[in-house]
């Protein structure tokens, strides 16, 4: 069995700023597909949502770019297309890049979505997992 997962901005932000008490969680979450049949992606619009969001703070471009490089290691990038912005807005939630998320995982038919704010997402179709949750899952489920 192999898992196809969307990985939520705010899980790759932890890891980038080193978010505690996130940050150890999400590195496990993300370094799964190095053990396991774990695909990871993040959504392309996701790249300038974290790239603005993290050089806010971390004021140092050339850094940001390494951090990038490396968890591309981990991690592909899937596109968000027209479809998946009509389907987004169709869904008319409250979070507006939940749902691009959410719209992106549903048309690329993947196995979940990881984050932390569990809450931002309303629909059933798409399982939802922590960091944890996914670590715990896939211990149980998928073979090394």
């Amino acid at each position: 069995m192999e898992l196809n997962l969307l990985i939520d901005s705010n899980v790759v932000l932890d890891i980038f700023l080193k978010r505690e008490p996130f940050f150890s969680m999400s590195v496990r979450a993300v370094s799964l597909s190095r053990s396991h049949d774990v695909n990871n992606f993040i959504s392309a619009a996701s790249i300038t949502d974290i790239y603005y969001l993290a050089y806010k703070k971390l004021k140092d471009h050339q850094a940001l770019r390494k951090m990038f490089k490396d968890i591309f290691e981990f991690v592909g990038v899937v596109n968000v297309t027209d479809k998946d912005i009509h389907a987004a807005f169709a869904l008319n939630w409250k979070d507006f890049e939940d749902s691009v998320q959410y719209a992106v995982a549903k048309s690329n038919n993947f196995d979940g979505i990881v984050t932390r704010n569990m809450q931002g997402f309303e629909g059933d179709e798409v399982k939802i997992f922590t960091p944890e949750d996914i670590c715990k899952y896939v211990e149980e489920n998928l073979k090394e």
